[in-house]
């Protein structure tokens, strides 16, 4: 059907809050590895779709939902060996204690059972989280994502949940010149819990992705999450590490993004490149944690960890192993920063290039020296970029950060013509230090 045609029926049955991306919608119908196909054929690189966290339709995971679709997919009060060995294997990938794992389908479930879990390990209701957070889209979540509770159509948070400053080094309170920036930072959540205690609402946990996403692809400073952790610990809160966009090996360096700051978290919630598109998400946590859940009230997850999913799980686990995506990330995200960093030293509308491995983000300003957001131009990279064959999409709270979040499959080659594609958009249609202009001839 022509995509015009399909847009008009969608507007008819979906909700309108139901976004697309790009002023013209591209109806997707196919992929692999790194590339999404149109309707008419054309090939996109698929640059920020990290649910497809092994690749679009790898043949792997897709044989291994086939096959156990075919035999059995049942509910987890029965025994079944794929849920187990899924569960032993994944608790292999983290640092002690973390050894205890809980199923349900998606991320925002994970985050909402994490939540349920460290209030009843602790007693508490207070929360803090961090500026520009994002954990999920049930009421209980959107209360704990300043990303959506500050946003259009949003509200003033519950009584129970406190912010804390973002740690953002290119633009935050306290930047790259401050040797303090990563105890200061860390002190604000400290100081969130204060106020929570102040106002009876007892400290439960500390909620914070490990770098954040929706707040415009932020690394926080070394130490900070150390620093962190230890003022949560001191008023009796647990800690949440939010793993669900970085997590299983997209930085590189390490498998989960908490420990890049060698820091080890309470509670690690999992979500969307577990399942590479497929419906599975994880609560890992400790034994003393988990016995204390254990309180009569049983926790229950109909579809959570169901065979088919578990055996899709496991073939993922198996690919990132075999093809070692995990050094594949650090290797095509060196080439990748690196490129970026030689195209802001040429443009000076790329005010900063941050991340680790494929997890990356570009900072559009006007100025470099008043720092200005520029949403039009990171906007407008995105739609040529599309036109070009290259999928990005942008985010922060300002909307000036283009989010670079490939598949693990994404090749050096690819790095290479995105940073060319990207090179030519700018220089077509920029002229350093001046805003968006009309392109030259």
């Amino acid at each position: 059907m022509e995509p015009r045609g399909l847009f008009e029926r969608r507007r008819q049955v979906l909700s309108p809050n139901l976004s697309l991306s790009y002023e013209t919608p591209i109806h997707i119908v196919r992929g692999k590895g790194s590339y999404l196909f149109d309707v008419l054929g054309r090939s996109y690189l698929d640059c920020v779709n990290n649910v497809a966290h092994v690749g679009h339709e790898h043949p792997h995971v897709v044989g291994a939902g086939q096959r156990q679709m075919g035999v059995l997919n049942t509910n987890s009060r029965y025994l079944h060996g794929a849920i187990i060995e899924y569960a032993e294997r994944l608790s292999k990938l983290f640092p002690e204690p973390l050894s205890v794992c809980l199923f349900v389908n998606s991320g925002s479930e994970a985050n909402e059972l994490a939540l349920r879990m460290a209030r009843t390990y602790t007693g508490g209701t207070g929360i803090a989280v961090l500026e520009g957070g994002y954990h999920g889209n049930t009421p209980g979540l959107i209360d704990v994502s300043h990303y959506k509770f500050t946003g259009s159509g949003g509200h003033s948070p519950p009584p129970w949940t406190r912010t804390a400053l973002v740690p953002d080094e290119f633009r935050g309170r306290y930047r790259r010149d401050d040797p303090s920036r990563a105890t200061l930072y860390a002190a604000d959540v400290g100081e969130a819990f204060r106020q929570l205690d102040s106002e009876g609402h007892h400290p439960a946990a500390f909620l914070s992705e490990s770098l954040l996403s929706c707040a415009g692809q932020i690394e926080p400073p070394q130490g900070y999450l150390t620093a962190a952790y230890e003022h949560a610990r001191a008023a009796g809160a647990l800690c949440i590490a939010d793993e669900v966009q970085v997590g299983f090996g997209r930085l590189g360096s390490h498998m989960w993004g908490f420990e890049t700051q060698g820091a080890v978290p309470d509670i690690v919630t999992l979500g969307k490149p577990m399942g590479n598109g497929h419906p599975i998400g994880a609560v890992v946590t400790t034994p003393e944690i988990a016995e204390t859940f254990d309180n009569g009230m049983e926790f229950f997850s109909s579809f959570g960890g169901n065979p088919v999913s578990a055996a899709i799980a496991l073939a993922v686990l198996d690919i990132l192993e075999d093809e070692k995506l995990q050094v594949n990330a650090a290797t095509v995200g060196t080439v990748l920063k690196t490129g970026l960093d030689t195209l802001m030293r040429s443009h000076s509308c790329i005010g900063d290039v941050r991340g680790r491995g494929l997890f990356l983000g570009v900072e559009f300003v006007e100025s470099g020296e008043t720092l200005e957001p520029a949403p039009k131009i990171a906007q407008y990279v995105v739609e040529h970029l599309k036109k070009r064959g290259i999928l990005l999409s942008s985010d922060g709270p300002d909307h000036n950060v283009i989010k670079i979040k490939p598949p693990m499959s994404f090749s050096e080659s690819d790095a290479e013509r995105l940073i060319s594609e990207l090179d030519q958009v700018l220089a077509h249609d920029f002229v350093q230090g001046t805003s968006l202009i009309q392109p030259q001839d």
